[in-house]
């Protein structure tokens, strides 16, 4: 515990004292609208109880036209207050501080409803936003200052005011979005009247001892965003106006740079909260991409803030703060960035939880229990499956054996941990190997199961995953093809002139190994933010480098096909399928779509185009590399039925969905919950 001093000092704000420095950050989950408050009440609790010091809720709308869509959370009436004592109550119990945050969506509401200070439509909403008008602007001023005071009567500690990601109150600070010519546009001196405004109400409404926190855009990452000495004008004029603190937003949802995707560096934006330290004399939040106790504490000792904001963290180990306290922080769930089961779904209208934690927002389905009666357990193939559910089961007080034909464990997750950009799957498997050692799971690598082997079990779960699809067409012998396991597994040597028959996950995957090389700018935060184009120097608007994004060139040429036709990538994740694209395209990848592959001769590729299969083209290629899917592989489950004997199918094995391991992780621990 004394390794993790400044994340675990308490922080005075004078009128109240926050018990360390950790935030669990906004995030809307869809518990919101789902009408249970209950089960939003736990989801907090359970961080609560963990020891974190703030939580700030999911953005709760200050009236109808604020709506991030219709029907979403807001807090206008009574009975909203209601509901939010249900909230508060169960916090506050743990001596856990909690805001709530208001967030006025403005042009990027999905709403035809929408408003802004000018009628500029947004790239991700297909409305066009009704110019509000000056009597408008006084309304969604006071309807911010009602929201605050319902808060307030609801119980919580403070608010946050959502200013920053692109939402109304960042759509009043920018030329970008406020094109008016009145009082409140024009001079970036009335473009902050907005927000000072705000501020100063509610200071005014809820008095001395409430928290404000303002979320302040300090890198905006488009044209025309605020300059830094903007920024810092901005930041001086909300702490005189009564903020308590301020918090660092980063990008707007349309920015093309990304922000907390996998590939993202850990801690890859502090350096602009610390631009701001010594600025203002209030405290300092920063955020994105800190997702473990030894960064976090590194963070503050660089003096890079005053209090550390995190948010899928928590989905993935609500017990982050207390697992420091208690001295085993190695056994922190680890967040790995996917944003698969959080923001992918929050953007697709499904309810949030995680991809390495499925308990998360499901927590009433997930109660640990000790079982009627220990049974000795058998589980073959370690990946996300096999792993997840002998750690749960072994938590229940099961005696579980994993038997794993290699000489490692993780599966496929050995294969995602090789994708520059996707470093963050190491993390991961080192954590299954530490979670297996300390609970004492017997640990077979490198055996091949025999039937015989697991007739003295009470339970066997067949976890044996996926295996590469065959293409379904002949090959001449010289040609050089070759699946992705042989590219990821260097197994085989790779051409300079390579094709990729398959365009999901997998394929994508490969195409970034190829082009990287043996470099990862992930690793590299200099690089990566000369890559995608940030100005770390901030000299010009919005953070934006003056040159662009500099992508170094690929040593390969790689084509990718797909049978499908749709552009490519359309089936990756929501919140991140445009990076992917975005990268290889940037490394001169090409990208055909609704071919068929008629022959793979020693000349290379010959496709046609089309259910009529027309216009036949030839390719020349070094190497073609086949991702076109994968089978389950089920032998040993197959010969066990034959002979009668019961057991569980989980994972690849039981459906084969590209490398799909938040399905595998889900079915893992919903099975160990049931045994």
């Amino acid at each position: 515990m004394t390794h993790f001093k400044r994340v675990l000092e308490p922080l005075d704000l004078g009128f109240t004292t926050l018990k360390n420095r950790f935030v669990m950050g906004s995030m809307h989950t869809g518990l919101e609208e789902c009408g249970d408050w209950d089960r939003l009440a736990t989801f907090y609790e359970q961080r609560a109880r963990a020891k974190v010091a703030m939580i700030v809720t999911g953005g709760i709308a200050p009236n109808m036209e604020g709506a991030v869509f219709p029907g979403a959370a807001s807090m206008v009436s009574s009975l909203d207050i209601d509901h939010h004592k249900l909230v508060t109550e169960r916090v506050k119990k743990y001596d856990t501080k909690i805001l709530m945050q208001i967030l006025h969506a403005g042009r990027y509401a999905y709403s035809k409803d929408s408003v802004c200070p000018s009628a500029v439509k947004s790239p991700i909403s297909p409305f066009v936003p009704k110019e509000l008008s000056k009597e408008g602007i006084r309304k969604q001023i006071q309807d911010i200052v009602n929201a605050a005071k319902n808060a307030q009567n609801a119980g919580y500690d403070g608010v946050e005011i959502m200013g920053s990601e692109g939402y109304l109150i960042n759509q009043f600070i920018v030329s970008h979005t406020n094109k008016r010519e009145d009082c409140w546009g024009g001079s970036f001196r009335n473009r902050i009247r907005f927000p000072i405004e705000v501020v100063k109400k509610v200071r005014h409404e809820v008095g001395p001892n409430f928290i404000i926190m303002f979320r302040l855009s300090m890198i905006d990452l488009i044209p025309d965003g605020s300059s830094w000495s903007e920024v810092v004008m901005l930041a001086k004029e909300i702490e005189l106006a009564g903020a308590t603190i301020i918090n660092t937003g980063i990008g707007w949802h349309e920015a093309r740079v990304p922000t907390i995707a996998t590939l993202v560096p850990r801690a890859a934006f502090t350096w602009v909260t610390k631009k701001l330290m010594g600025e203002v004399s209030i405290p300092l939040v920063t955020s994105n991409r800190i997702n473990n106790a030894d960064i976090a504490e590194k963070v503050l000792e660089n003096g890079c803030a005053d209090l550390i904001s995190m948010a899928r963290p928590f989905l993935a180990d609500p017990e982050f703060v207390s697992k420091i306290y208690t001295g085993t922080s190695k056994a922190i769930v680890p967040c790995i960035a996917c944003n698969q089961a959080c923001l992918d779904h929050t953007f697709s209208m499904k309810l949030t939880s995680c991809l390495v934690n499925p308990a998360a927002c499901n927590e009433k389905q997930f109660v640990l229990s000790r079982p009627k009666l220990k049974k000795r357990i058998a589980v073959v193939g370690s990946g996300p499956a096999g792993i997840s559910f002998s750690i749960t089961a072994r938590n229940r007080g099961h005696i579980v054996d994993l038997f794993e034909i290699s000489q490692c464990l993780g599966g496929q997750l050995n294969l995602a941990k090789k994708i520059p950009g996707k470093e963050e799957f190491l993390g991961l498997v080192e954590f299954y190997e530490n979670e297996i050692r300390r609970l004492g799971v017997g640990l077979h690598l490198d055996t091949q199961v025999k039937v015989g082997d697991l007739h003295n079990y009470d339970e066997v779960v067949i976890a044996t995953g996926v295996k590469p699809r065959k293409l379904g067409i002949e090959a001449e012998s010289k040609i050089n093809l070759v699946s992705y396991l042989d590219v990821l597994t260097g197994a085989k040597e790779i051409g300079e002139n390579v094709a990729i028959l398959g365009a999901g996950g997998i394929g994508f995957d490969v195409a970034q190994f190829l082009v990287s090389g043996t470099k990862s700018n992930t690793l590299n935060l200099d690089e990566w933010l000369k890559e995608w184009g940030v100005d770390e120097a901030m000299s010009n608007r919005g953070g934006l480098a003056p040159d662009g994004p500099i992508f170094s060139p690929s040593e390969k040429s790689v084509t990718m096909f797909q049978r499908k036709n749709e552009r490519l990538g359309k089936r990756l994740g929501k919140t991140t399928g445009w990076i992917h694209r975005e990268g290889l395209r940037k490394k001169n990848v090409k990208m055909v779509s609704g071919v068929n592959y008629e022959k793979i001769s020693a000349e290379g590729l010959t496709i046609s185009y089309g259910q009529k299969r027309e216009n036949f083209q030839s390719f020349e290629f070094d190497t073609i590399i086949v991702c076109a899917g994968q089978e389950p592989e089920t032998s040993i489950y197959e010969d066990l039925k034959r002979i009668g004997v019961e057991c569980h199918l989980i994972g690849g094995a039981l459906a084969a969905k590209e490398l799909d391991a938040k399905s595998a992780i889900d079915q893992g621990t919903r099975l160990a919950m049931s045994l």
